[in-house]
C-alpha cells in the first residue's frame, strides 16, 4: 500500500487552485492537498524548487500507428478526406517498416510515447475487438469504458456496432461516444453533425475529434448539446492545411480538449502537440492561446469528455493520484505547463503508484528499485520507470533491422 507525501511544492490542484503546499497519497488516492504537514508513511521534500500538475489526458490516439515518420500529401497537395491518407499510409515505406513489429510491439511502444510526455491516460481510437486485450496491459490508463465508431459517414470503416448503437451504449454505461467527425471537406463530412442529429445521436456523451469541417451553425449546435471536441491541429494542418476554427469552438463554450492523433500523421506526444498548438494559434488569430486554457484542455477538460471527472483531471482530495512533478522553470505555474519538455518530468504517478521519475523519489517505491522497474538515462539523469522500455526498444531496433530512432522516447536504449 502506498502511503506518502510530497512536501513544500507549488501545487495546482484545478486552474483555480494554486498554492505552496504538500500532497498526501493513501493507496490511489489523493488524501490532503494543503499547506500542512506530512501525512502517513514516507515524505519528500521538493523544497518549493518544483511544480505539482494533474497529469496529462491525451483524448485522441491510434495506439497501433505510433510509428514515424509521418506520411502525408505530396508536397503543395492536400487530401479531400482521410481515405486517401490511409491508401498512402499502407503503400508508405513507413507502414512496410512498421510491419516489422506486432500489435503488442506497438502498443507498449505507444504506451511509452504517452508515458514519457507525462499523459497517463489516453484512448485509443480503436474497436475494442483489437484491443481489449492489450489496453488493461499497458504501463499507462488506456480507458476501456467508450463506446465508437470511425466516422459518421459511409466511408467510415466500420467499427463498432453502428452509430445509434454505439451512442445508446454510452449513455447506459455513462462513458463517451467517439467518433471522428467532419475529418475532411466532401459532402458527408461537411453534413456530419446534421447526420448525428437525425440519428439522434448528438448530446453530451459524444466526444468528436477534428471538426475542420464544422460551419458556425455547427459550433453552436454542438455547443448547445454539451459535446467534447478533440483538437489534432498538428495532424489537420499536414493532411489538411486547415484545422477546426478553435477560437470559435472556445467562444462558444464547447468542451474542448487535445489530442496527438497517430505519430504516423500527427505529433509525436502531447507536448508537441500542445506547442504546436499555441504557435499555430498566433498564426491563425494575432493573440495568444493563454497557458491556463492549455492546461484546463489536457487535464480537467480531457477528464470531462472521458467522463472521468470525478476520478481524475484535478488534485483534488479523494481523486486518484494521477500526479506529474515538472521541474519550475517558470514563475508563471501555468506557463511552466505549456512549456514543458520531456526532460522537465522530475516525477509521474498513476494512481497513486510511483511510475518513472529521478533517483531521488526512490524512497517512493521503498528506497530500492523493485521488480518490474528499470532504470534509463534521460537528459544525463538517472530516472526508474516501471517496465522495460530500453529492451523493448532495443528489441523492436532487431525486428526492424536497424537504429531506428523514434523522437517520443527521450533515451538511447544501448546506454
Amino acid at each position: 500500500m502506498f502511503e506518502y507525501t510530497l512536501l513544500n511544492g507549488i501545487i495546482v490542484s484545478s486552474s483555480r487552485r494554486v498554492g505552496q503546499g504538500s500532497i498526501s497519497i493513501e493507496e490511489d488516492k489523493i488524501v490532503s492537498n494543503t499547506e500542512g504537514a506530512a501525512g502517513k508513511g514516507i515524505s519528500v521534500d521538493l523544497g518549493g524548487m518544483s511544480i505539482v500538475y494533474p497529469s496529462f489526458i491525451n483524448t485522441h490516439d491510434h495506439m497501433q500507428g505510433n510509428y514515424l515518420p509521418r506520411v502525408g500529401p505530396k508536397q503543395g497537395n492536400y487530401y479531400l478526406n482521410w481515405l486517401p491518407w490511409d491508401n498512402d499510409l499502407k503503400a508508405s515505406d513507413t507502414f512496410v517498416e512498421r510491419s516489422n513489429l506486432s500489435r503488442e510491439d506497438l502498443y507498449l511502444l505507444s504506451a511509452y510515447k504517452n508515458l514519457f510526455s507525462g499523459a497517463l491516460t489516453v484512448n485509443d481510437h480503436f474497436p475494442r475487438a483489437l484491443n481489449g486485450n492489450i489496453l488493461p496491459k499497458l504501463p499507462i490508463r488506456a480507458i476501456t469504458n467508450y463506446a465508437l465508431t470511425h466516422e459518421a459517414s459511409s466511408y467510415d470503416l466500420k467499427w463498432g456496432e453502428g452509430v445509434e448503437q454505439e451512442h445508446k451504449m454510452a449513455v447506459k454505461n455513462k462513458c463517451p461516444f467517439i467518433t471522428h467527425l467532419s475529418e475532411g471537406f466532401d459532402e458527408e463530412a461537411m453534413n456530419g453533425v446534421k447526420n448525428l442529429k437525425k440519428l439522434k445521436a448528438l448530446d453530451k456523451y459524444c466526444l468528436f475529434v477534428h471538426c475542420i469541417g464544422f460551419s458556425d451553425e455547427d459550433i453552436q449546435t454542438v455547443a448547445k448539446a454539451g459535446a467534447s471536441v478533440s483538437w489534432c491541429a498538428a495532424s489537420n494542418m499536414l493532411m489538411f492545411n486547415v484545422t477546426c476554427k478553435i477560437r470559435k469552438f472556445l467562444q462558444a463554450g464547447v468542451n474542448v480538449t487535445i489530442g496527438t492523433d497517430s505519430s504516423a500523421s500527427g505529433s509525436i506526444n502531447i507536448l508537441a502537440e500542445m506547442h504546436y498548438d499555441r504557435k499555430l494559434y498566433r498564426e491563425m488569430y494575432g493573440e495568444d492561446l493563454p497557458a491556463k486554457t492549455l492546461f484546463e484542455m489536457t487535464t480537467a477538460n480531457a477528464a470531462k469528455a472521458f467522463w472521468m471527472d470525478k476520478q481524475i483531471g484535478t488534485l483534488d482530495e479523494g481523486k486518484l493520484g494521477d500526479i506529474m512533478v515538472l521541474k519550475a522553470n517558470h514563475s508563471d505555474p501555468f506557463e511552466n505547463f505549456a512549456e514543458v519538455e520531456m526532460h522537465d518530468i522530475e516525477l509521474l504517478i498513476l494512481a497513486g503508484k510511483p511510475i518513472y521519475g529521478e533517483m531521488r523519489f526512490i524512497d517512493l517505491l521503498g528506497g530500492e528499485l523493485p521488480r518490474g522497474y528499470t532504470r534509463i538515462q534521460v537528459n544525463n539523469r538517472s530516472m526508474f520507470v516501471i517496465g522495460d522500455p530500453a529492451g523493448h526498444y532495443s528489441m523492436c531496433r532487431k525486428k526492424i533491422g536497424f537504429k531506428k530512432v523514434l523522437d517520443y522516447l527521450p533515451f538511447e536504449p544501448e546506454v
